[in-house]
C-alpha cells in the first residue's frame, strides 16, 4: 500500500511536503515524495489528506499495571512517602484489578500515538495474554526486588530468567528490570548485568530517582537510610558514592542499560554514563510530580548518554481539575519543553523515537520512517500551512487520527 499525507516526518531526515509512504507487508519500502511514488498495479492508496505522518512514539518507561491509580496519590513531601502511599493503595489489588488496569493503560497509548513501550511488569503472571489484548509493540521488564523477601539472588534470578525463556511472541519481548540500587541487593544487580550480556537482552533498573536515594548512598543517611536500615537492609554500601557509581562497581552500566530517571548527579556521573553508552529515560511528568531538582539534560547529552522519553505510571502523574490524567507521550514531550527552554522540538521528538528506538536495540527498525523500518507509524492533523511541522507536534493534543503498528492499522484512518 501507499501512504500519501501532506507532510512525512521521517525524523531521521528533513521533513516532506505531498509525501508518501510505501508498505510492503510489516515494512517500509520507501520514503519519497508523493510525485515519485505514484502507485503501480496492485497497489492500495490511502490518501491520509492534511496530517502530518510520522514514525510511531516510543514510550521508554512506563508502569501500565498503575494505570487505574490516576489522580488517586496526591504529590508527597518525600519519595519515602509516596513509597508508602503506593504500598497502601495496592493493598487488596487482585489479579483481574492488575490487568484491568494494564490493559486500559495500553489503549490509552495506542489512541494517542504511541506504538512501543517498555513496560515494568511487577505482575508477569498477566503476560503473554495482555501482550495478545494490544497491538502495541511491548517490551515486558520483569521487576525483582528481594531486599524484603530475603530471597538469595541466584533463586530470585532464576525463577525470572525461566519465566522471560517461557515466553515467546511475535510482537513482544521480556527482559530483567532489578528494581533500584535501594531495593535491590548488589548481587542480584552483578548477576543480572551478567545475564543480560551473554543473552544479548536489555537490561532496566531505576538509577539515582530522588534526592532521598542520592543522600543515602553518597552520605550514608538521610529518610531513606533510616528507613531502609530499620527494615534490616545491609547499609555497607552507603557512604562510598552515587547511585550510578553504586551501579557500576557491580557492572549494570552499559549501552544494554535502561537508566531511568538519573535526577542527582554526582561528579564524574555523567561522565560514567556516556562511556558506558548508558541508556537514560527521562519521565517529565513524574518528575514534576515530585518536584525534582531540574534534570540535567544537557550534562547527560554532552557526556554521550542516549536519552528517551517515558511516562513513568498514572500513580507519579499530577492531577489537574477534574480531568484524570492519562498515559500520552505528547504531554511528556510538552511538559520537557515547558521545563527546558534550551531544547529543540526536533530534539524532544528524536528522544520520544529514534532514541527510544536505540535504547531498546531497535535502531533502524522503528522510531523513523526510513527504508525497512517497521511500519510503524501515526497521523497527526497538520495544522496551518505555515507552521514549522516540529512545533505542530508538540502542540498536538488529543488522539491521533490513525496509526499503524507492524504494518496494519492499529487505529484505522479517520
Amino acid at each position: 500500500m501507499i501512504l500519501r499525507a501532506r507532510t512525512i516526518l521521517p525524523v531521521s531526515q528533513p521533513p516532506i511536503e505531498n509525501g508518501a509512504v510505501l508498505i510492503s507487508g510489516n515494512r517500509i519500502r520507501a520514503v519519497g515524495s508523493w510525485a515519485d511514488l505514484q502507485p503501480q498495479s496492485g497497489e492500495k492508496v490511502f490518501d491520509l489528506g492534511e496530517v502530518i505522518l510520522l514514525p510511531g512514539l516510543i514510550n521508554a518507561h512506563c508502569h501500565l499495571d498503575y494505570t487505574d491509580m490516576a489522580g488517586q496519590l496526591p504529590p508527597p513531601k518525600t519519595f519515602t512517602d509516596w513509597i508508602s502511599l503506593i504500598t497502601a493503595a495496592k493493598t487488596g489489588w487482585s489479579y483481574s484489578n492488575y490487568a484491568h488496569s494494564w490493559l486500559r493503560g495500553a489503549h490509552q497509548l495506542l489512541k494517542t500515538g504511541t506504538t512501543t513501550v517498555a513496560d515494568i511488569e511487577a505482575m508477569p503472571d498477566l503476560l503473554p495474554e495482555t501482550w495478545d489484548a494490544t497491538p502495541l509493540r511491548v517490551f515486558s521488564f520483569l521487576e525483582m526486588t528481594g531486599i524484603r523477601a530475603r530471597r538469595e539472588p541466584k533463586e530470585i534470578l532464576r525463577e525470572t530468567v525461566e519465566t522471560i525463556d517461557s515466553l515467546a511472541h511475535a510482537r513482544c519481548y521480556a527482559a530483567l528490570s532489578p528494581h533500584a540500587p535501594y531495593s535491590t541487593l548488589p548481587e542480584l544487580l552483578r548477576l543480572s548485568a551478567e545475564v543480560a550480556r551473554k543473552k544479548k537482552w536489555r537490561i532496566c533498573t531505576h538509577i539515582s530517582e530522588s534526592g532521598e536515594e542520592f543522600e543515602m548512598f553518597l552520605h550514608a543517611r538521610g529518610k531513606m537510610f533510616d528507613w531502609l536500615k530499620r527494615n534490616q537492609r545491609d547499609m555497607s554500601d552507603c557512604g562510598i558514592g552515587s547511585p550510578v557509581k553504586h551501579s557500576a562497581r557491580h557492572k549494570i552500566l552499559g549501552e544494554n542499560l535502561l537508566a531511568i530517571h538519573v535526577n542527582y548527579l554526582a561528579r564524574g556521573d555523567a561522565a560514567l554514563l556516556g562511556k558506558h553508552r548508558v541508556n537514560i529515560v527521562h519521565c517529565p511528568r513524574s518528575h514534576d510530580y515530585f518536584r525534582h531538582a531540574p534534570f540535567l539534560r544537557e550534562r547527560l547529552a554532552n557526556a554521550g548518554a542516549n536519552l528517551c522519553l517515558g511516562t513513568d505510571s498514572l500513580a507519579t502523574t499530577r492531577k489537574t481539575g477534574k480531568q484524570k490524567p492519562e498515559l500520552n507521550m505528547f504531554e511528556e514531550m510538552r511538559q520537557l519543553a515547558a521545563a527546558d527552554k534550551t531544547i529543540s522540538p526536533l530534539e524532544i521528538l528524536r528522544m520520544a523515537t529514534v532514541n527510544g528506538a536505540r535504547a531498546l536495540g531497535l535502531a533502524g527498525q522503528t522510531g523513523e520512517l526510513a527504508k525497512n523500518a517497521f511500519a510503524d507509524l501515526i497521523a497527526i492533523p497538520a495544522g496551518a500551512e505555515s507552521a514549522d511541522a516540529y512545533e505542530t507536534v508538540l502542540a498536538h493534543a488529543g488522539n491521533v487520527k490513525a496509526s499503524m503498528i507492524d504494518g496494519r492499522w492499529a487505529v484505522p484512518p479517520m
